[in-house]
C-alpha cells in the first residue's frame, strides 16, 4: 500500500516516479479489502476515464490536486452518480456535481466512490444505515462515528487522500476522532452547500477528512470559494496561524464527561500536556454556556429544520426510513412558533457568554468525544448513546465557530483525539496548531503506518499556478480588477501556438472573447500570463460563466498552461475575429468604427 498523503503523491508525480493510473489502481485494490458497509457506490475505471484524461492532459504544476484520489459522502452530489443520503427510495441522479465537488474536480482530484452515512446525516454513530453499520477502521466491534462514517473509514484505510463529509452536529469531527484523522469543520458558509442534501440547512457545513493538517489545508484552499448560488455561502478572511505562544481554554474538570471511559480521560489530560510542551498556556474556562447551547440542537426547535429538509418525504414514505431516523425527524412537529423564538433568544444569550469566553483565549480545547461505543451497545440504546457522542460537538454550528479535530493518542481499542475551537474565520490558525499537536503526538497517518507529513500551511498557500488570459482580463480591460483583487502576479506576454480561432461573444454585459482549438484554421493569439496561488486560482475559476471555461492552452514555445477555452457552441452565435489575433486590436477596431 502506498502513502496516500497529498504531498507524497504530488512529489511522486512531479519527479516521475509515480503515475496517476498506477495510484488509482492501487487505491482500488485497497478499496477491495475494505468492508462493504463503507461504500454505497464505487466508480469503475470506465467511469473514471474522463477524470483521468483531464488530469493527464495537464501537469502537476498546473493542477493543485493533480491525480489526488478522494471519496464523497453520499449526501453530496457527483454528476451522473446516484445520491441516496442513505435511503435507497430517496435516490436521484444529479445532472451536475455539488459546487465544492466541481471545484475539486477542476483542480485535478479523482472521485473514487460515494460513501455510507447515517441516514439523512442524522446521527453520530455510523450505524443508522440500510447499507449496514460502518465499523471502526481500527476495531470492527466499535462504531466508526457518524454521520460521515464511510468517508472517515476510507481515508483511514489508505484508499484515498481525503474525503468530503458533512457536519451539522459533529459528523465531521467524531468520525475523525475514532479513525485517527484530522477533521476540519470549517466556518459555517466557508464551503458551499449547494448540491448537498440538507439536514439543518442554516447550520450545515461540508467537512474535510485528511491524514494531516496540511492536506486538509490544501483541500480548503481549493474548495473554500464563495458561491453566489448558495444563500448561506460567505467569504471570510482566513489569517494564517502562528507557532506556539497560544493561550488555550480547557473546561473545568467537573464539567468534563467521559462516560466511564478512563482511557479517554487519561488521553485528554495527556493532550493538554502535549499542547503545553508545544508552547501553549492552559486557562480554565466555564464550559456550561457551551453545554446549554448544545442542548438546544435536539431539545429545541432546530430538530424541526430537519423536517423542513426531508420530513415530507418521510411522511409520504414511512416504510423507506429507519425507525430511529423517522422518530428524530418527526419529533419537532409539536414545537410551536413561540418556542422557536424563545430558543433563538436563549441561543443569543449563550452566544454572548461564549463569545466573551472564547475571546479571552486563542482557542478552546476539548475532547472530540468523551468515549467510543461498541456497535452492539449503540444498537441497544441508539438515541441515548448517540446523544453522549455529541456532548462536545453539538454547540459548534449554533454558535458559529470553526473547529479542527486532531488525533493525539491511542487507547487499547480505538484512537482518541481532541478538538480545537475558535471563532469563524480562524480555520487556518486552527490547522496550524493541529499540525504541531499531531506532530507532538508521534502518531502515524491513518491506519497505514506512514509517518505524518507536515508542510507549513504558508508554503501550501503560496504555491502558484499560471493562467493565460486573452480578453477582458488583460491589463487595461474591465475584468482585470478580478486578477488584482486575487493578488495575481503578472508574469509575461506570450502568443499561443497558431492553433486557435477567436470569437467575440455577443449579448449584454462586458464584451468577451472565446477561443476554440483549430489546428488548421487557427492563429497565434496574444495572451498575458499571470501567477495565482492555489486558493486564488480556485476562486477565479469559480467566477467564470458558461460557455467559457478553463482548459489547456498550447503556447508558441510548445509549453501548455491553463487558459480560457470556450465551448464549441459559440461558433453558432459569436463573431469570428481570428484575423485580429489580438483582443486589443479588435477593441481598437470597434472604437474606430464608433468614432466614424
Amino acid at each position: 500500500m502506498i502513502d496516500m498523503q497529498i504531498s507524497s503523491l504530488l512529489e511522486g508525480y512531479k519527479n516521475g516516479t509515480r503515475g496517476v493510473r498506477e495510484v488509482i489502481r492501487e487505491a482500488m485494490a485497497v478499496m477491495d479489502s475494505v468492508p462493504g458497509e463503507v461504500w454505497i457506490e464505487r466508480l469503475d475505471l470506465e467511469r473514471l476515464e474522463p477524470y483521468l484524461k483531464y488530469v493527464e492532459a495537464a501537469t502537476p504544476a498546473e493542477l493543485p490536486l493533480y491525480g489526488i484520489p478522494f471519496v464523497i459522502k453520499d449526501n453530496i452530489d457527483l454528476a451522473g452518480v446516484p445520491t441516496t443520503a442513505g435511503c435507497p427510495d430517496f435516490t436521484y441522479i444529479p445532472g451536475e456535481s455539488a459546487f465544492v465537488v466541481q471545484r475539486l474536480l477542476e483542480a485535478g482530484a479523482i472521485p473514487l466512490a460515494k460513501t455510507n452515512l447515517d441516514q439523512f446525516a442524522t446521527g453520530l454513530v455510523g450505524t443508522r444505515s440500510p447499507y449496514g453499520a460502518c465499523p471502526n477502521s481500527f476495531d470492527p466491534e466499535y462504531v466508526s462515528g457518524g454521520s460521515s462514517s464511510g468517508s472517515a473509514y476510507a481515508v483511514a484505510s489508505g484508499c484515498c487522500s481525503f474525503s468530503l463529509g458533512t457536519d451539522t452536529a459533529g459528523s465531521g469531527r467524531v468520525p475523525a476522532c475514532f479513525n485517527n484523522l484530522v477533521g476540519l469543520k470549517p466556518s459555517r458558509g466557508l464551503l458551499s452547500c449547494r448540491g448537498v442534501v440538507p439536514a439543518c440547512r442554516s447550520l450545515d457545513c461540508v467537512s474535510i477528512f485528511a491524514q494531516n493538517s496540511s492536506d486538509a489545508g490544501r483541500v480548503l484552499n481549493v474548495a473554500g470559494v464563495y458561491d453566489e448560488g448558495d444563500a448561506y455561502s460567505r467569504s471570510l478572511p482566513l489569517p494564517a496561524g502562528s507557532s506556539g505562544g497560544w493561550k488555550f481554554g480547557v473546561p473545568k474538570s467537573e464539567q468534563l464527561k467521559f462516560f466511564g471511559n478512563a482511557e479517554y480521560e487519561k488521553e485528554f489530560y495527556r493532550s493538554i500536556t502535549l499542547l503545553e510542551e508545544c508552547g501553549g498556556e492552559k486557562v480554565e474556562i466555564d464550559f456550561q454556556p457551551f453545554i446549554e447551547a448544545a442542548n438546544l440542537l435536539y431539545s429545541g426547535p432546530w430538530v424541526n429544520e430537519r423536517y423542513a429538509a426531508v420530513g415530507e418525504f418521510i411522511e409520504n414514505n414511512p416504510g423507506s426510513v429507519l425507525e430511529t431516523t423517522r422518530k428524530i425527524v418527526l419529533s419537532g412537529l409539536a414545537i410551536t412558533a413561540p418556542e422557536v423564538f424563545g430558543a433563538m433568544y436563549k441561543l443569543q444569550e449563550y452566544k454572548q457568554r461564549t463569545d466573551m469566553i472564547i475571546d479571552g483565549v486563542d482557542f478552546v480545547l476539548t475532547p472530540t468525544a468523551g468515549t467510543c461505543y461498541r456497535i452492539s451497545e449503540v444498537q441497544a440504546e441508539p438515541i441515548e448513546l448517540n446523544t453522549n457522542l455529541g456532548f462536545y460537538t453539538n454547540y459548534m454550528n449554533l454558535l458559529d465557530y470553526a473547529a479542527v479535530a486532531v488525533p493525539t493518542g491511542m487507547t487499547s481499542t480505538v484512537p482518541f483525539g481532541v478538538t480545537l475551537v475558535a471563532p469563524a474565520g480562524h480555520d487556518r490558525k486552527l490547522l496550524a496548531v493541529a499540525a504541531e499537536l499531531q506532530q507532538a503526538s508521534e502518531l502515524t497517518a491513518g491506519r497505514g503506518g506512514y509517518p505524518v507529513l507536515y508542510e507549513a500551511l504558508s508554503e501550501v498557500e503560496s504555491e502558484s499556478f499560471e493562467l493565460a488570459v486573452c480578453g477582458a482580463h488583460l491589463k487595461g480591460f474591465p475584468l482585470h480588477r478580478q486578477l488584482v483583487e486575487l493578488g495575481a502576479e503578472f508574469a509575461r506576454e506570450v502568443r499561443s501556438a497558431p492553433e486557435y480561432r477567436m470569437y467575440a461573444l455577443s449579448g449584454g454585459g462586458i464584451l468577451k472573447p472565446g477561443l476554440i482549438h483549430d489546428s488548421e484554421a487557427g492563429a497565434a493569439v496574444y495572451m498575458e500570463i499571470y501567477r495565482l496561488t492555489a486558493a486564488a486560482f480556485g476562486k477565479f475559476v469559480s467566477m467564470i460563466p458558461a460557455p467559457l471555461g478553463i482548459g489547456k492552452v498550447k503556447l508558441e514555445d510548445g509549453s501548455v498552461v491553463s487558459g480560457f477555452i470556450a465551448e464549441a457552441e459559440i461558433t453558432g452565435y459569436g463573431t469570428d475575429i481570428t484575423a485580429f489575433a489580438d483582443w486589443r486590436r479588435y477593441t481598437e477596431y470597434l472604437q474606430g468604427n464608433k468614432a466614424e
